[in-house]
């Protein structure tokens, strides 16, 4: 009866343990699966950041070459207006000095 006893304990051990590796093993398995998804969201979201960051630096390209057209126009404006202005204060300068020569030669 002892023999009994014991090896029904031997056996109650035993299934507690495979009971309990099997637990451990399911556990194992949902953690490894529950850690797949959160590298697949985080590459995602890897993907997504970095997408971001390249529309944001097209942006900022496109918006730094429109402003720099708009400088190259201004200044173009600018040394148009300065020549015309430089090229009427000769034809003063030119008439100035022809009255003044008249009123020489008179």
């Amino acid at each position: 009866m002892k023999k009994v006893v014991i090896g029904v304990m031997a056996l109650t051990l035993s299934m507690s343990v495979l009971v309990s590796c099997k637990e451990a093993a399911d556990k194992a398995k949902d953690a490894a699966e529950e850690t797949e998804q959160s590298l697949e969201e985080a590459g995602d979201n890897l993907k997504d950041a970095a997408n971001d960051a390249m529309d944001a630096v097209k942006e900022a390209g496109e918006d730094v070459k429109e402003a720099g057209e708009q400088a190259l126009d201004s200044i173009k404006k600018a040394g148009e207006e300065t020549m015309d202005k430089a090229k009427e204060m000769g034809d003063d300068l030119k008439k100035a000095a022809e009255d003044t020569k008249e009123a020489l030669d008179h």
